[in-house]
């Protein structure tokens, strides 16, 4: 483990490799699972704050699943996450050319709304849980996501470079700037840990 600031960091992160290949995988991720994205403590605000430029881009599905069960719900963990069609699938999935994706996504990359998507998928494979006073970021291996490994792999794409824009969002610039350094100490073997 590594530890930049509050964040305790899982070795994982700097040595698997990743890289998501959606002409395989066409976006599952969207639609498996047993609850919906997780959101972080403001993230449903800022999809009510968004929801009339997201919403021509949503299923009506989905548009039917928001109005009757909310922006968020509290998964049976208690965590508050985004609300699923028919306990299936993401509220704000879209599917084109076969694959599916986020209607959230979509309209922030047109301009239209502030709001990027959970940070939560934005930073997938890395999970981050909460502690009183520090944070976890632990890799997730999913067995939807093996052709993303296989892609990484292939290509030498580490997590946290593959997460790059996610976690400079999340942490900031100078937080990524010290990561990097702790991945080069690490693959010069300057930082060493017991396995």
């Amino acid at each position: 483990m590594i530890q930049i600031g509050d964040t305790i960091i899982s070795l994982d992160i700097f040595e698997k490799k990743f890289c998501c290949d959606l002409a395989v995988c066409k976006g599952i991720c969207c639609v498996d699972g047993d609850s919906g994205a997780p959101l972080e403590e403001g993230e449903a605000e800022q999809i009510r704050e968004n929801y009339e430029k997201i919403k021509p881009y949503m299923k009506p599905e989905g548009i039917a699943a928001v109005e009757e069960q909310g922006f968020s719900v509290i998964d049976i963990e208690g965590d508050t996450v985004t609300p699923l069609i028919d306990g299936r699938e993401c509220a704000y999935i879209i599917e084109e050319n076969g694959c599916s994706w986020c209607a959230i996504e979509k309209a922030w990359s047109r301009g239209e709304s502030s709001f990027r998507k959970p940070i939560s998928c934005h930073m997938y494979p890395i999970r981050v849980k909460q502690y009183q006073n520090y944070e976890a970021m632990n890799y997730d291996q999913w067995t939807i996501c093996a052709c993303a490994r296989l892609k990484g792999e292939q290509e030498g794409i580490p997590v946290y470079v593959f997460l790059k824009d996610a976690l400079i969002r999340k942490y900031g610039e100078e937080w990524y700037e010290q990561l990097c350094y702790a991945a080069r100490e690490i693959e010069t073997g300057k930082i060493k840990f017991g396995r």
